[in-house]
């Protein structure tokens, strides 16, 4: 379990999606805005998750075709937001949008999200602490995941809220972006990989 655990904390800490548009959320619509915000990528996650745990997620992607047109997307979406976010010079650029982004906005995401399918995968898939009671395991898994991604998002959360609020130099607010772009390309490499 531990092991599972310490699986769950790294797979989602990792900058992603999700946890760069919750910080962006949060940079431009204030802690209120994003925490429901984070309320649809939680609904929006353990929807994925059901949609692997029940093979559901496998039957729709074992279609060539269609397994095609969502990874064009989502690698489209990924890059676009990469290339957003480190050309985006002296200003802070998580995700910008001209109405606040909702609970709707946040499980719209995690549905088409590459990452959150692959993270639910590997966890659900490996670490088995229960192999003679699969749902038992499962119910404990979501219950531990769960516990791991609600402060993790939180925290990026603040991190925008408290981003916006600090007077940053251009070149640390480039510096930030650089990073937030490489780590989102390292995403799309794996993702590109992971097809081969």
């Amino acid at each position: 379990m531990l092991s599972f655990a310490a699986a769950t904390f790294f797979l989602i800490i990792t900058p992603g999606p999700g946890v760069l548009s919750t910080a962006g959320v949060g940079a431009g619509f204030g802690f209120r805005a994003g925490s429901r915000y984070v309320v649809g990528l939680f609904l929006g996650t353990n929807l994925v998750t059901l949609a692997v745990v029940s093979g559901l997620a496998a039957l729709i992607l074992a279609d060539p075709r269609i397994r095609t047109v969502l990874f064009a997307l989502s690698f489209g979406y990924l890059t676009y937001l990469a290339l957003r976010i480190g050309l985006a010079g002296a200003h802070l650029a998580f995700i910008e949008k001209a109405r606040t982004p909702g609970v709707l906005g946040g499980i719209l995401l995690q549905i088409v999200n590459p990452k959150a399918y692959a993270v639910n995968t590997a966890l659900f898939t490996g670490f088995a602490f229960f192999p003679d009671y699969y749902v038992t395991e499962v119910v404990l898994k979501l219950m531990i995941m769960n516990a791991i991604w609600v402060p993790i998002h939180f925290a990026w959360l603040w991190a925008g809220v408290t981003l916006n609020q600090m007077n940053l130099s251009g070149q640390a607010h480039r510096g930030i972006n650089i990073a937030m772009a490489v780590s989102m390309m390292l995403v799309v490499l794996l993702a590109v990989a992971a097809q081969f």
